[in-house]
């Protein structure tokens, strides 16, 4: 292992609980033990993963939150004693290994709780919400310190709490935490002061306008989370390790408006500021908490807690580092972490331990991996959330999430068997044969790579000189180096495995290929717009390929993740990009996290990029494009170069074989690599 990464393999203590390393699988909605969404059960998946996890030299496990009561139905946690019989079972599993796990239990979501057009249809019809009342208490599940907007939807607001309801909610984290304890838990983290979760709503001046013992006051804004920690000392003991899941800083402007990591946001903060938030962490300390598990952000500025490729490395650091020196308890560090950053941090005593989520989910041997030196064997998370946390919305709708994806919650992009291991796994072949793939991007390599591992051979053509297909053109952008490694990855696995790769070879015939059977995985190209002066403007794929040829100020038609991205990129290198968008909002395709969309828009916001939405181009010109607005108003828009992004059409060289990747459905890497393992798995 090399030696700079010495302090992450470094014993450590929560209390009087000692872990053996200083990594820390973060806690992920849908890795819950208990499930997520559902009536309390016992999640074999997220069991399986997780046991996975500590397998591979995880020192610390937190699973994802423990709802204290049901998202479906009415019921306590603390109700039905079989999944804590499950929970001793598997601890006992979990020791074995060498790691210890904390149980996070959850308050609630509050105004965070992501509406969907279901549950807006229950709400507003009075009918309905009284029916279902017993199913889904809506009016329970987005209730809030006060009465305060919903992030998701305007349809919804939240109500204030009662009391009774914040008294019975802290009684019942006791409950739990005692089974919990039982179970043989080595400790439970509180969710959360942190990402604008309910308790920390309560902390927050912008949330939380009560006038009763829970508003005002510093005191009296942390009392339901000293409350709690309290309420578990006293029916746990003081030995029993209670961390909290906590964010610094809110980052936060308003009601959904983050603040940037970037030059210029100069802002004031409506949440928690540095001043408090070193406060509190002092505060919580001494009434009780064990560990602070840090990061930043609320839902209203989510890319801090969630951070896509456009948020720095190591972006949380800062101001974990700022809490350590006014704490003696440990300090964990979450957000984009990376293992000799982390390293360094702790040698110095800057922090304690990194907290990992994502990358777990991407490659759950990637610390095995690491300890041996194969950092090229490890497959990196790419921070998309297309698989993991897909709640996204745009203008006018509430959270787009399918039913499914909510269910599948922690599934991965780039990993199908994680969270979903009945349906995708490596069963080797009764039958081996060889597999013709004509096409070298990731669908046409992930589907020679499943054969091979399932016993087959496979031979890719590829009519260019390089694998990567457009994907290539996409990892480009300075921001994207996890998807540069995604590549290199790939082009490591085709070599480790053997898998026979013919560049430069165009396939005109297939029934003149050498092989058992052929799949097709020949991608898509770029759609045309049926306009005047077309020629006049450049393909996205033409520009990633050569940056060079746009000029200061540039139009981009099309204001879909690419546009949007290329915008980013220019903006950074100083250009001026405008973005006209025919729909109503950018970025609307559904399974794009809110994390990854509002941190685009707002940076556009604060970059004040001109953005024309509801706008069809008529026209491009030399010096610009003629456009016709909602309102049927024709407007010029003057720009020395334009940039086409309108998405793209399946180019399959034949629709007689199976097809994957984008020649199939134009879609992201989760289809095109899915549908791989779908076309695989069945050979």
């Amino acid at each position: 292992m090399n030696k700079e990464l010495d302090a992450l393999f470094t014993p450590w203590k929560i209390g009087k609980v000692e872990i053996k390393n200083r990594i820390v699988l973060a806690p992920m909605g849908g890795t819950c033990l208990f499930g997520f969404a559902e009536p309390n059960h016992w999640d074999e998946e997220a069991a399986k993963l997780i046991l996975k996890i500590a397998q591979n030299n995880c020192g610390l496990i937190i699973p994802g939150i423990a709802c204290i009561r049901d998202l479906i139905g009415n019921r306590w946690l603390y109700q039905g004693e079989k999944k804590f019989e499950k929970l001793k079972e598997f601890m006992q599993q979990i020791h074995q290994t060498g790691a210890k796990l904390f149980i996070q239990i959850t308050a609630g979501f509050g105004r965070s709780f992501a509406v969907s057009g279901l549950t807006e249809m229950v709400y507003t019809n009075k009918l309905f919400r009284k029916v279902l009342k017993p199913i889904i208490n809506v009016d329970r599940l987005t209730m809030a310190p006060s009465v305060a907007p919903n992030r998701w939807s305007d349809k919804v607001p939240s109500r204030a709490m009662t009391k009774k309801e914040i008294s019975e909610m802290v009684e019942a984290f006791a409950i739990v935490a005692k089974k919990c304890q039982d179970a043989g838990v080595d400790g439970v983290e509180v969710h959360a002061v942190h990402e604008g979760y309910l308790l920390d709503q309560f902390t927050l001046p912008y949330v939380n306008k009560r006038t009763d013992e829970y508003g005002g006051s510093f005191e009296n804004r942390y009392r339901f989370a000293v409350e709690i920690v309290k309420s578990i000392k006293k029916t746990c003991g003081n030995d029993f390790p209670v961390s909290l899941r906590y964010s610094v800083i809110s980052k936060t402007k308003d009601f959904r408006l983050g603040a940037l990591p970037c030059e210029g946001d100069n802002y004031k903060e409506v949440g928690r500021d540095l001043a408090e938030g070193l406060k509190a962490a002092k505060y919580l300390e001494e009434q009780g908490y064990d560990m602070l598990n840090c990061d930043n952000g609320t839902y209203d500025a989510w890319y801090w807690a969630h951070p896509p490729m456009y948020m720095p490395e190591n972006c949380n650091y800062q101001e974990a580092e700022a809490v350590k020196k006014v704490v003696s308890i440990p300090v964990v560090v979450a957000g984009r972490n990376e293992p000799f950053y982390a390293a360094k941090a702790i040698s110095s005593g800057l922090v304690d331990a990194m907290g990992v989520g994502r990358q777990f989910l991407a490659d759950p041997e990637w610390v095995t991996k690491l300890m041996a030196d194969k950092k090229g064997d490890i497959r990196p998370c790419i921070c998309c959330h297309n698989g993991c946390f897909s709640l996204a919305k745009s203008e006018g709708t509430p959270n787009t999430q399918t039913l499914k994806q909510t269910k599948g919650m922690c599934q991965c992009a780039l990993n199908p068997e994680s969270m979903n291991s009945k349906k995708y796994y490596i069963e080797k072949t009764k039958k081996p044969r060889h597999f013709a793939i004509i096409g070298g991007g990731i669908g046409g390599m992930e589907t020679a790579r499943v054969l091979t591992l399932r016993g087959h051979k496979a031979t890719i053509y590829e009519k260019s000189n390089h694998l990567g297909g457009v994907f290539v053109e996409a990892s480009s952008f300075v921001f994207k180096e996890k998807d540069r490694e995604l590549l290199a990855w790939y082009q490591k696995q085709m070599q480790d495995l053997h898998i026979e790769v013919k560049l430069n070879y165009e396939v005109k015939d297939i029934n003149q290929i050498p092989a058992d059977e052929v799949i097709i995985a020949t991608g898509a190209k770029p759609r045309s717009l049926n306009i005047k002066g077309k020629e006049k403007a450049i393909e996205a794929l033409d520009y990633l390929n050569d940056r060079n040829q746009v000029g200061e100020n540039v139009i981009i038609i099309g204001g879909s993740l690419t546009g949007c991205e290329i915008a980013y990129e220019l903006i950074n290198a100083g250009k001026n990009p405008i973005i006209v968008e025919m729909q109503n909002d950018l970025i609307t395709t559904k399974g794009v996290c809110l994390a990854n969309s509002s941190y685009l828009r707002d940076f556009f916001k604060l970059k004040k990029t001109p953005v024309y939405l509801n706008t069809k181009v008529k026209e491009i010109t030399d010096d610009g494009i003629v456009a016709i607005t909602k309102e049927g108003k024709e407007i010029t828009i003057k720009g020395d170069s334009k940039i086409l992004c309108v998405g793209y059409i399946p180019t399959p060289l034949t629709t007689t074989k199976d097809l994957v990747g984008d020649c199939y459905s134009v879609g992201n890497l989760m289809t095109v690599i899915w549908r791989a393992w779908d076309i695989a798995m069945k050979k």
